[in-house]
């Protein structure tokens, strides 16, 4: 909890920084976070400043979580959907981009109905760069102390 509430400090102080949650009556079900990449972590910003990009030109899509039982409604699109729009609103990012942790197909917490995203996100028009690699430490469920995970990041033009 600590480690979330001091990442989230960087979206609450961040002016563009957006959050969308949903809500079954009043119960948060999910939510989603995105930020210009310029106000990210300098973990998040540096695969792209050795690759030359602008971060004045991206927008970073942060979590996006959602409860089990809500999965499969549309809520993802709606996810994706809002956080486009939110960058496009600003007339100046040109990419939208996020990451995701490399985890092996055997990973011990990996749940027993897991389905990658690989293909909503390419479906979305969404584009892994293997090129972009990021390592971020935080503690998994279940521990006390942060471990490096490899995360490589996908891109799509801001249209």
């Amino acid at each position: 909890m600590s480690y979330e509430k001091e990442y989230l400090k960087i979206y609450s102080s961040a002016e563009r920084a957006f959050l969308f949650a949903v809500y079954d009556d009043k119960k948060m079900v999910g939510a989603t976070t995105c930020i210009p990449l310029q106000n990210e972590t300098e973990d998040v910003k540096q695969p792209f400043l050795e690759a030359g990009y602008d971060l004045n030109e991206i927008f970073y899509f942060g979590e996006s979580i959602l409860l089990p039982q809500y999965r499969g409604t549309g809520l993802g699109h709606r996810f994706f959907d809002e956080r486009e729009n939110h960058a496009r609103s600003f007339g100046s990012y040109k990419l939208t981009c996020f990451c995701a942790v490399n985890r092996p197909s055997d990973h011990p917490q990996k749940p027993v109905d897991y389905r990658p995203n690989d293909i909503f996100w390419a479906k979305r028009g969404y584009q892994q760069e293997p090129s972009l690699v990021s390592t971020m430490d935080w503690p998994d469920i279940g521990d006390d102390q942060s471990t490096p995970k490899q995360m490589t990041f996908w891109l799509r033009p801001l249209i």
